[in-house]
Formats: structure tokens, C-alpha cells, sequence
């Protein structure tokens, strides 16, 4: 299994996680209410859950792993802007920053293999 493989596994793993916590806990659903974005929780959960799947069906299909990871990335990019005009802390942020680098590093390789 290669690094790629591994991130994308984390990724997937960790935006079905996310998803399924929306949906159970009601402080998720609070926090879009908190960014004044309680409209497009639903929105950005199904976009996350369609972005997780992507990873998993991108590790068969590159292509498909490229648009998946750039999605993903740009929007926990968007995420992270959100949290920092709110001015949460560093620490708030870090899993946004963390979950965009995470499938910018996924794309930038996945771009590499469509090119090798």
C-alpha cells in the first residue's frame, strides 16, 4: 500500500466519519448555524460524502481521484476561510487546514501518476 493509498484511505474514512456525525449530533448542525450557513450543512455533508466516495472509487480509477481530491481540498480551503473570518482559534482550524493539505498532497500526486 502506497502513501496515496494511505492518505486517501484517512481522507475517505475521516469525511464519512464527519458525515455521519451531522447527522447524529446536534452540535454539528449548530456549528453551520454559528458560520450563518445553517442552509448549506445539508449541502456541504452530501458534497463531503460524495468527495469520501470519490477517494475510495479514485484509488481504482485516477481520474476520478484527481476531481475528487481537488474538491475536497478546495473545500475544506473554503472551510478554513469561513473559520478564520469567525476568528476561531488555531486550534479550531487545524483540522480544516489539516484536511485541505491532506488532499492537496493527494491531488498533486494523483496528477503525477495521470502524467507518468
Amino acid at each position: 500500500m502506497n502513501v496515496v493509498t494511505i492518505c486517501a484511505l484517512i481522507s475517505s474514512l475521516s469525511f464519512f466519519a464527519y458525515a455521519f456525525s451531522y447527522f447524529n449530533a446536534p452540535h454539528m448542525k449548530n456549528e453551520f448555524k454559528r458560520f450563518g450557513l445553517e442552509k448549506m450543512g445539508l449541502t456541504t455533508v452530501v458534497l463531503e460524502i460524495i468527495g469520501a466516495l470519490g477517494l475510495l472509487v479514485g484509488l481504482k480509477f485516477n481520474f476520478i481521484l484527481v476531481i475528487s481530491s481537488l474538491g475536497l481540498a478546495l473545500l475544506m480551503l473554503a472551510g478554513l476561510i469561513v473559520r478564520l473570518k469567525l476568528k476561531d482559534s488555531i486550534w479550531i482550524c487545524l483540522p480544516a487546514f489539516f484536511y485541505m493539505v491532506l488532499n492537496t498532497y493527494i491531488f498533486c500526486s494523483s496528477i503525477n501518476l495521470m502524467n507518468s
